[in-house]
């Protein structure tokens, strides 16, 4: 009888053993079979998008991506989510295009509620994108309005935390570039609009923000590699964003005690409306992006990632730094 029970006893644990085992084991197959159908295939960077020569074309300040040829990418179909920033609240200034609108769309497909500001004169883009936020179940929210008015930046901050219930995201990347090929040429006007929305408007969301931000939030300035190697024809339009690097590193050093981070973004040649309606000479777009080693501009969604990264709690230990991608320009 004693014999019969230590057969049970060991009986027993062997069957515990087995069915451990495999419970151990299922959900690692199961992952490993989940990766291999998300596996993507391998793709050449240097022709993955369109490349110079482009055609002449023209917009009025502060130009439409809608009318771009070609459109840029901001991940309309190309960027997918995985939850990264589920339950976060975001602003973003210039979220109608560009890089702003690449990062709106990433966000939203992470999970987070997001608020974009833009020009009334931008609406048709910003509606593009409202819609794409709210086919993935969060909260979207448009605020226009000029952001080189300081009472709008303050109206702005708390719209956006009224709205989505609070902040813990705020992205300045809202900027003005014209092209001048002579230091005078340029005008007082457009010196000030330009310190107006590359500076100021940081500025004064930031100091908006920053009551409604706490420990784990995040903010982020685009800036440029202007800020490295300005070019010649960007005389204001290239010291703003050196003045935007500034700031995120004095910001980060300032805020980290609070638990804040604070990062920057720092593209290369993108092809965004900033070039179409001003930024750039005609014979310059035409070849926009020649000359990095990679033969192309890049496309706002290339970009995307990098501000995911940035505000994905899993990257605590990254403030005070700036990330680039200029196409194998090597800045920063």
């Amino acid at each position: 009888m004693e014999d019969n029970k230590k057969l049970s006893r060991r009986q027993v644990v062997a069957g515990l053993g087995t069915t451990l085992v495999a419970a151990v084991a299922a959900p690692a197959l199961g992952a490993v079979k989940q990766h291999n159908m998300e596996a993507q295939p391998l793709e050449d960077p240097t022709t993955k998008y369109a490349r110079p020569p482009f055609k002449e074309q023209m917009q009025p300040w502060p130009g439409l991506a809608g009318k771009m040829d070609p459109r840029p990418d901001h991940g309309e179909t190309s960027y997918k989510g995985s939850g990264r920033l589920k339950g976060r609240k975001a602003l973003i200034t210039g979220g109608d295009s560009g890089m702003g609108r690449a990062a709106a769309i990433a966000y939203a497909r992470e999970g987070a509620d997001v608020a974009i500001n833009y020009l009334p004169a931008e609406e048709s883009d910003a509606e593009e994108v409202i819609a794409l936020m709210k086919k993935e179940g969060v909260k979207a929210v448009a605020i226009p309005g000029d952001l080189r008015e300081e009472a709008f930046c303050q109206k702005m901050v708390a719209e956006a935390v009224r709205q989505l219930g609070g902040l813990d995201i705020l992205i300045n990347n809202a900027a003005k570039q014209a092209t001048q090929k002579s230091i005078l040429d340029v005008t007082n006007e457009q010196f000030d609009q330009t310190m107006k929305t590359n500076i100021y408007a940081p500025f004064w969301t930031i100091k908006a923000a920053l009551p409604h931000l706490k420990p784990g939030s995040v903010i982020i300035g685009t800036t440029s590699e202007q800020a490295y190697d300005p070019s010649p024809d960007l005389y204001d339009y290239a010291q703003t964003k050196a003045a935007t690097t500034s700031y995120v590193k004095s910001l980060a050093k300032q805020l980290a005690s609070k638990g804040i981070r604070v990062n920057g973004v720092a593209p290369g040649p993108i092809w965004t409306p900033l070039q179409v309606s001003g930024g750039a000479t005609m014979e310059k777009l035409k070849q926009f992006g020649a000359q990095t080693p990679m033969g192309r501009p890049g496309q706002p969604v290339e970009l995307a990632s990098i501000y995911v990264q940035l505000a994905d709690p899993a990257a605590s230990y990254a403030t005070g730094q700036v990330y680039g991608a200029s196409g194998g320009a090597g800045n920063p």
